[in-house]
C-alpha cells in the first residue's frame, strides 16, 4: 500500500494499558502499541479474546488514558490527556450494545440532536429547528428503515438493528475525524447484523470516513475495510494492506497469525462465527 501521499490521521505511540496495577488481578491489556492510521483507512481489527482490541478503541475514544509516555495524536492534535468529552470532537463510537449508544427515553430527533452537538461546548439550546430536522431526515433516509419519518418516536421502541443503525448515524453526523466500531454487530441476529454491516460500509464509503472496526469474525475482517490488523497479547502482530488481504482465506489468516504470534490460534469462537 503506497502511503506516501496519504495524510496521517491517527498516530498511536507506545500505547500501554495496565488494569488493576499492583493487585493480584493486574493485567497488561496493551503492551507498547505503535500504529499509524491514514485518512480514509477502514481498518478491521481481529484477535483472540483479551488481545486488547476494545481497549485500543477505548484509548482512542478517551474512555481511559494510556499509561504515561504513550500518546494519541489525531490530525496533528495531541489529545492524549483530554477527558472523554474532549475526544468526542475527534471520534464517534458505536458500542456493542445498542442500549449504550442511544438514549431510550428520548426520541430519535432528540438523540440525533445530542449527537449533533457532541464535542461542542454548548447545551441543547440549539436543539430542534426545521433546518436541523432536515439534516436528520437526510442522514436517516439512506438507511432505508423509514426512520426519517419517525423522528418523534422514542428510541426505546425501536428494534436492536434499528437502534444500531441510528447509533451509526449518531456517531457520524457531527463529522468526527474517526469512526470507532466496537463489535457493533455482535449482539444482533445474523440477518440484522448483515444489514447493519452493509449500512456501515455505505456510510463509511459515502462520507469517506476513517474507521476502525473491531470484530471477532474473520470472514467480516477479510471482507470489509482496506486494512486488517490482528492483535495478540496487547500487541499488533499482523498488519495487512488491501491488496494483501483480498487474496487471503480464513485459513491463510490463521496461518499468518500463528507465524507472527509463534503459537496456535486457539479462539474457536473467531473461527466458527459465520454471520
Amino acid at each position: 500500500m503506497s502511503t506516501d501521499n496519504k495524510k496521517v490521521l491517527l498516530k498511536l505511540r507506545d500505547i500501554k494499558k495496565v488494569f488493576a496495577r499492583g493487585t493480584i488481578d493486574e493485567v497488561t491489556a496493551l503492551n507498547g502499541i505503535d500504529l499509524t492510521v491514514y485518512e480514509e483507512d477502514f481498518v478491521s481489527i481481529i484477535g483472540s479474546n483479551g488481545a486488547g482490541k476494545s481497549t485500543l478503541l477505548n484509548i482512542v475514544a478517551g474512555v481511559f488514558p494510556p499509561e504515561k509516555g504513550g500518546s494519541v495524536i489525531i490530525n496533528d492534535d495531541d489529545i492524549t490527556n483530554l477527558k472523554e468529552y474532549g475526544h468526542a470532537a475527534y471520534s464517534g463510537k458505536v458500542w456493542q450494545q445498542p442500549s449504550i449508544g442511544t438514549a431510550k427515553n428520548l426520541t430519535i430527533e432528540e438523540n440525533l440532536s445530542m449527537a449533533f452537538l457532541r464535542g461542542r461546548k454548548r447545551g441543547l439550546r440549539l436543539a430542534l429547528n426545521k433546518k436541523r430536522r432536515d439534516v436528520f431526515k437526510k442522514a436517516l433516509a439512506p438507511l432505508g428503515l423509514d426512520l426519517e419519518n419517525r423522528l418523534t418516536t422514542p428510541v426505546g421502541t425501536l428494534s436492536g438493528g434499528q437502534r444500531q443503525a441510528l447509533a451509526l448515524v449518531m456517531a457520524t453526523i457531527s463529522r468526527p475525524s474517526i469512526l470507532l466500531l466496537d463489535e457493533h454487530i455482535a449482539t444482533l441476529d445474523p440477518k440484522t447484523a448483515q444489514t447493519v454491516l452493509n449500512l456501515t460500509d455505505m456510510i463509511v464509503t459515502k462520507e469517506k470516513m476513517t474507521s476502525m472496526m473491531v470484530t471477532h469474525n474473520m470472514e467480516i475482517a477479510l471482507r470489509f475495510g482496506n486494512r486488517l490488523i490482528m492483535m495478540h497479547k496487547g500487541q499488533v502482530v499482523v498488519d495487512l494492506a488491501a491488496e494483501e488481504k483480498t487474496a487471503l482465506t480464513i485459513k491463510d489468516l490463521v496461518a499468518s497469525f500463528e507465524r507472527a504470534a509463534g503459537e496456535r490460534f486457539a479462539d474457536d469462537k473467531v473461527l466458527l462465527s459465520h454471520h
